[in-house]
């Protein structure tokens, strides 16, 4: 059930100076129009650079010289990496505030795990080899692990330090179980070695079509938890005074997560940082409430992961070096000094 915002948040929304709302407003459009840019840039960047005029004939003038290289190609690529990050931006915000971690992300709960742990068993035992087969696979596996943390958690006991706890453990067991199965299997290694790391390269409309539909749905459900979550980060007692329905949250919560990450994971592999540190950088500069959070961690996230794709072109040319790793190399020295210049904003 929804709830209207903490009586603090009104009251907070209501003595916060119109400048200072109006300055939210005009950033979060500003990081709209950085995305766009980011968008014509992931596609006009490749082995053979396009201008911007090459791009508009390429995406509108289906006769035109350039419409293979940037439909067939490129156009795939950065529409996945967009839903990617949107995916990995509102899985990580929700799953912040579902926990009160401001150092939780899709990891902590061992979706992605999930998702690797079920790519490496169809490779090794079903002798899957193409992509759109480790999407369906992954994806299960991130809904399976996504439910059996859940339960447990202890369903309608379940509490963020049960979460994850769980969470953990269940990482903990199948990172060594798909240590041991790729260590077996040659094959399965030298196939999963490529997916693990991180990619946007393999790309193709069949696979936005797959996960699309888990995206949509996980991004309207994770923006409509956005009061329920305030309210519970208040503490349980004051959010079910508040009206918050605990357990339908902590669902929702986790049903949002797991489809947002397990597509994301399914079509790209396992990407790091991305959410955990945007949500992160988010809060400090929008405080606390998800109503602000969700927006601008589902505008910033791609943000990141196209600059990380296009940087990962560009370093490299004309090999290029996988987002997986691009995001690893940026994040961690980012967040270190997010972290030793204040401490993690609390929840």
């Amino acid at each position: 059930m929804l709830v209207d915002s903490p009586p603090e948040q009104r009251a907070d929304t209501a003595a916060a100076p119109p400048n200072r709302r109006a300055i939210r407003t005009v950033g979060l459009l500003g990081a709209v129009v950085v995305l766009v840019a980011l968008l014509v840039v992931s596609i006009a960047i490749g082995a053979k650079p396009l201008s911007v005029d090459q791009v508009w004939h390429g995406l509108f003038d289906d006769t035109g010289t350039f419409s293979d290289v940037v439909v067939g190609e490129r156009l795939a690529r950065t529409l996945l990496g967009l839903l990617a990050g949107v995916a990995l931006g509102l899985s990580g915000a929700v799953l912040q505030a579902l926990t009160r971690n401001p150092l939780a992300d899709p990891g902590l709960l061992g979706i992605n795990m999930g998702a690797s742990a079920a790519v490496v068993t169809a490779v090794s035992f079903f002798g899957v080899t193409s992509l759109t087969g480790y999407v369906w696979f992954a994806f299960l596996g991130a809904a399976a692990v996504g439910v059996l943390v859940y339960v447990l958690g202890g369903t309608r006991s379940a509490t963020p330090v049960r979460l994850a706890l769980a969470g953990t453990a269940i990482s903990a067991a199948l990172y060594g179980y798909l240590q041991a199965v790729m260590i077996m299997d040659n094959a399965a290694l030298g196939k999963m070695r490529f997916w693990t790391v991180g990619s946007l390269v393999s790309a193709d409309m069949s696979t936005i079509r797959q996960v699309l539909p888990f995206i949509a749905v996980g991004s309207v459900l994770a923006l409509a938890l956005a009061r329920p979550l305030n309210a519970m980060a208040m503490g349980d007692d004051t959010a079910r005074a508040l009206g918050a329905n605990l357990n339908r949250t902590r669902a929702l919560s986790m049903a949002a997560a797991t489809l947002l990450c397990g597509a994301a994971t399914a079509a790209c592999g396992p990407i790091v940082f991305v959410g955990l540190m945007v949500p992160h950088v988010v809060r400090s500069f929008t405080g606390p409430d998800l109503r602000r959070i969700l927006p601008f961690s589902a505008v910033l996230s791609p943000v990141l992961l196209l600059g990380a794709d296009v940087v990962g072109r560009l370093v490299a040319r004309p090999a290029e070096v996988q987002v997986g790793i691009v995001t690893a190399i940026i994040g961690g020295p980012v967040f270190i000094y997010l972290v030793r210049r204040r401490k993690v904003t609390q929840l």
